[in-house]
């Protein structure tokens, strides 16, 4: 007996992967909301810190590449549910541990798994939207991280309070756990979901190309834009200015991301003179304002197509405005009042939304359904460097001066990331790789 269709599938599974990339950031960012205790009760330094963030980040930005590679290869159904299980059980072991080395090791083997997440997310709007829906999947996306940063801290205190900072570790890591079970019983490819709709299927593969390339899909091509033929070389995609433009802006415009994820609570105690109590209330307001701007920011460009605008102008069209308001960040070295400056780095945070929303989108725009994971993984990796880079120096610079000469540097990188958006990522990108594609395998 068939089972009975879901109208608009496709959204519950928007909403599968934004549940799961909130856990993914809960588990993330119990750390950073118990750093201002942690730190003290550990005796670490800001130097300690910035080394322990980044043993997350070093194999975070590895796995990118990794975890690409192995979901094109063996599907996204499967890779994406063993990474949640992993980064489950390692957050939660954070608990077991107590020391420097301890928690370096810990967040080593978190970030080894946690960027399948959001991996995984680029394949599943490869895999379930048409052109204009994916700017919004990926806003949700955005806004998963942002909707977890804003609980953890509340989420994180409170139970440190009541039953000591290892039960914060242990609880949240296993929510993951049962995401995980969700996933598996819940998620496959359009063609295999027993409660899609004939029609729904039919807007899914509007406009498709090529329906291949990974251990779970057929093709099922509509115009043979990039022909049946062997997968192009690794190296290849190096040779395509489309992947260096979007990796170069990933690396320079993430920190800035990273910045207010790992730093933030450290930043509003320690320059704002916050207690960790009254952090605790207010911290969740930029991150608020990010999930704003994740929704607004992919919402905007999907309605430029809609208008027949291309997909790459689109995203482009709102990543120029973006990248533009930045500059504003730099009034935080005036140090101006508490709500003055949370003011303020809401703003950021919500423009940068915006930003990163249509730049990660553009990778599902450009390049092929079977490659996508792969080259998202490249791209990806780009922020990863930047974070792992932002972060080797960062609690240095705090602790040998202060937080001005960060705040001043990140009011002008976004606008450097678009010069290479712009001067690398043309309009005609699509069609462009393609061609090149369909040339290296011939």
């Amino acid at each position: 007996m068939m089972k009975k269709p879901i109208p608009n599938l496709r959204w519950w599974i928007t909403g599968l992967v934004f549940f799961g990339t909130v856990i993914n950031y809960v588990d993330r960012q119990t750390l950073s909301s118990l750093a201002p205790r942690l730190t003290k009760e550990l005796h670490l330094t800001n130097s300690d810190y910035g080394l322990i963030s980044n043993a997350f980040l070093i194999p975070y930005t590895v796995m990118f590449v990794v975890s690409g590679w192995l979901i094109d290869r063996y599907g996204t159904k499967l890779i994406y549910g063993v990474a949640a299980v992993w980064w489950s059980v390692a957050a939660m072991l954070h608990a077991a541990v107590g020391s420097v080395f301890g928690f370096g090791a810990m967040r080593f083997l978190l970030g080894a798994a946690e960027s399948a997440n959001f991996v995984g997310a680029q394949k599943v709007a490869a895999e379930w939207f048409p052109p204009k829906d994916r700017g919004t999947l990926n806003g949700w996306v955005q806004a998963g991280t942002v909707t977890g940063a804003i609980i953890t801290p509340l989420i994180a205190v409170w139970m440190a309070d009541r039953w000591g900072w290892q039960s914060a570790f242990v609880s949240t890591g296993a929510l993951g756990l049962i995401w995980a079970a969700a996933w598996f019983w819940f998620y496959h490819l359009p063609e295999k979901h027993p409660r899609i709709s004939a029609e729904e299927l039919a807007l899914i593969r509007e406009g498709e190309t090529e329906r291949r390339g990974d251990g779970e899909t057929e093709r099922t091509s509509l115009s043979p834009a990039v022909p049946q033929s062997p997968r192009p070389a690794f190296l290849s995609f190096f040779r395509l200015p489309q992947t260096w433009g979007l990796l170069l802006a990933r690396i320079i415009s993430d920190p800035v991301w990273w910045f207010y994820l790992f730093w933030l609570p450290k930043y509003l105690t320690e320059r704002e003179g916050m207690t960790e109590q009254r952090m605790s209330y207010v911290v969740w307001i930029p991150y608020l304002i990010a999930d704003v701007g994740s929704v607004a920011g992919g919402w905007y460009s999907g309605r430029l197509i809609a208008r027949k605008i291309g997909a790459v102008a689109a995203r482009k069209s709102v990543m120029i405005v973006t990248a533009l308001m930045m500059p504003l960040g730099m009034l935080l070295v005036l140090r101006p009042p508490i709500p003055v400056a949370l003011a303020i780095i809401s703003f950021v945070l919500g423009v940068h939304s915006a930003w990163k929303t249509n730049l990660v989108t553009l990778t599902v725009d450009i390049f092929p359904r079977p490659i996508v994971a792969t080259i998202h993984g490249i791209v990806a990796m780009g922020g990863g460097i930047g974070g792992a880079l932002f972060q080797s120096f960062a609690g240095q610079v705090i602790d040998k001066y202060s937080y001005t000469p960060l705040l001043v540097l990140m009011g002008v990188l976004h606008p450097l990331a678009y010069l290479c958006v712009r001067i690398l990522v043309k309009s005609d990108s699509q069609a462009a790789v393609e061609l090149k594609l369909q040339e290296q395998s011939q």
